[in-house]
């Protein structure tokens, strides 16, 4: 057994060229296995969103608070909220982030591939973003 105390890696910054806005990220487990299942838990404030993005392996975001965007690459954005858990399919790109007025946290699970977990792409311009949600869900 092995328990992944909370707080046992910092905080760290979203990287500039995978994030718009002021994202933290904090390492739940197996954030440096690249043969492994990793977990992080990413908080956005208002505004803030993930370049687009694929997952080799695909992924899953478990909303923990607030209120968020997602779409997939010709789908609509869709409004996410706490509890809502979102799927990705191996290779679907896909962005998501918090809304224009609120922060909001997600857990992220997904797994290496040859040792990669996630394939960083272009920014979501602010005209893509700013299109938001076509209705509320």
């Amino acid at each position: 057994m092995h328990i992944f105390r909370a707080g046992h890696t910092p905080s760290l910054p979203g990287p500039i060229d995978w994030f718009t806005g002021r994202v933290r990220i904090d390492a739940l487990f197996n954030s440096a296995d690249s043969d492994r299942v990793q977990g992080v838990h990413v908080t956005f404030e208002p505004g803030a969103r993930t370049a687009w993005h694929t997952h080799p392996l695909g992924q899953t975001l478990i909303v923990t608070f607030g209120r968020g965007w997602a779409q997939r690459e010709g789908g609509p954005i869709e409004e996410i909220r706490p509890g809502d858990v979102v799927w990705f399919e191996p290779g679907e790109k896909h962005w998501h982030g918090a809304a224009p007025t609120t922060a909001m946290t997600h857990i992220a699970v997904q797994e290496a591939l040859d040792g990669k977990a996630v394939n960083w792409m272009e920014h979501v311009s602010d005209e893509q973003y700013q299109a938001g949600p076509s209705a509320a869900v």
